[in-house]
């Protein structure tokens, strides 16, 4: 099937089976998440996997999460371990676990490892294309690697262009940040390898003790999930962090100011940008992505982004914040 120049498809019944058609078909189509939008491809399928790495320009000791229907389509890629019954009403939702892998998992989803990580994701229109299609997806976020992420359709669009043929359009993310990630491949460990909606707390009262992986992956060998290298998330503006309920100290010209809450005493002349109208990390964290999208291309020298209290939620946005502004 020769591949048509960038279009949307909608969340429409026939649309809906249109994309599940053309993932059968081995081809990659953007789909939506609760978290962020996501390059959908056959996680079974190496071929289409490889379409993957190409389209993102994604290195290959990065692996990919890989989404199923439910906790019976997961026993179909990972071994199931008894600790999924403690978490289970977290799924369908934002939360990623990574297991020993099944043998019929292509090398190119683990990077060579012998884990895997899956998620059970809400998305109504995610779910639908996956019953629709009957086999497991792989879906990275949808844009450049290393770039911000997608939460919209457009940023899809704008960040691929002809390189992802088709979108499906579902409407703005739920979250705004990629999906929590716990690692359960050791029956005598579990650690935290990416922050994400599904808190650390919350967590920790279904499981227990928790290690919070703290260490910067290499990016030269293989990681042990997405997300987890020094750099990432990242607008090609430049970022600087301050903490919560400061201001820097100097904002530099044609720096654009990133706040979490609208306040009195900003510099005279700043231009100033809000995540939340209230200081929720909740609507902050929904809107961060967007909006270092939309500076991006304001052409500012520098963008200065305040950080969120590191708890709850505030965690994962202080994460790819910290992340967005590595260099």
């Amino acid at each position: 099937m020769s591949k048509p120049s960038p279009q949307f498809l909608s969340a429409a019944s026939a649309d809906l089976q249109k994309a599940a058609q053309l993932l059968a078909d081995g081809e990659c189509v953007a789909l939506p998440t609760e978290t962020v939008y996501g390059l959908a491809a056959d996680a079974l399928n190496p071929k289409a996997l490889a379409q993957v790495f190409a389209i993102k320009g994604r290195p290959l000791l990065d692996p990919l999460i890989v989404h199923v229907l439910d906790v019976e389509a997961l026993k179909q890629v990972a071994e199931y371990d008894a600790r999924l019954e403690k978490i289970s009403s977290f799924w369908p939702g934002p939360l990623t676990v990574v297991l020993r892998r099944k043998s019929c998992v292509p090398d190119l989803v683990t990077a060579g490892q012998e884990t895997v990580a899956v998620r059970i994701p809400a998305h109504p229109v995610f779910r639908e294309v996956l019953r629709l299609a009957q086999r497991p997806l792989a879906a990275p976020s949808a844009n450049p690697f290393g770039y911000v992420s997608p939460t919209r359709a457009q940023h899809v669009r704008d960040s691929l262009a002809e390189r992802c043929p088709w979108i499906v359009d579902g409407g703005a993310c739920e979250h705004g940040l990629e999906s929590t990630i716990i690692d359960l491949s050791s029956p005598e460990r579990v650690r935290l390898l990416r922050p994400g909606p599904i808190t650390l707390e919350a967590l920790r009262d279904k499981l227990g003790a928790i290690e919070v992986v703290t260490k910067i992956a290499s990016n030269q060998v293989a990681q042990a999930a997405p997300g987890m290298l020094e750099r990432h998330y990242s607008p090609a503006t430049r970022v600087e962090l301050f903490a919560h309920g400061k201001l820097p100290s100097v904002v530099e010209a044609r720096s654009a100011l990133l706040l979490m809450s609208r306040r009195q005493n900003i510099p005279a002349g700043t231009e100033v940008f809000y995540l939340s109208e209230n200081d929720s990390v909740n609507e902050a964290a929904a809107n961060l992505f967007d909006l270092l999208r939309k500076l991006d291309a304001r052409g500012f020298t520098k963008i200065y982004a305040e950080l969120a209290e590191p708890m709850g939620l505030g965690l994962a946005y202080n994460d790819r914040l910290t992340r967005a502004a590595a260099r």
